[in-house]
């Protein structure tokens, strides 16, 4: 699936931001920080979710694509 919607890349990206961001943080900041990301993450698994059925294309195959979509666009924030 080589067409990904910047949509998609979009919402996956956002949620490895907020990943990332747990770094370091303990206490009240981590638990914050961590519902952030989880929001994050499963507005983008919903996203890849509605267009997979949308379309009617497989779902992992699209989760895939969108992760590798984000992976070629830039470093994975969580490393540094």
């Amino acid at each position: 699936m080589a067409d990904v919607p910047d949509e998609l890349i979009r919402l996956e990206r956002s949620a490895q931001e907020e990943r990332a961001a747990l770094a370091g943080l303990t206490g009240d900041e981590y638990e914050a920080q961590w519902r952030r990301w989880r929001a994050a993450s499963e507005a983008a698994r919903a996203a890849v979710t509605r267009r997979a059925e949308t379309t009617g294309a497989d779902e992992h195959e699209l989760e895939q694509a969108v992760q590798k979509a984000v992976r070629q666009g830039q470093e994975d924030p969580a490393v540094e």
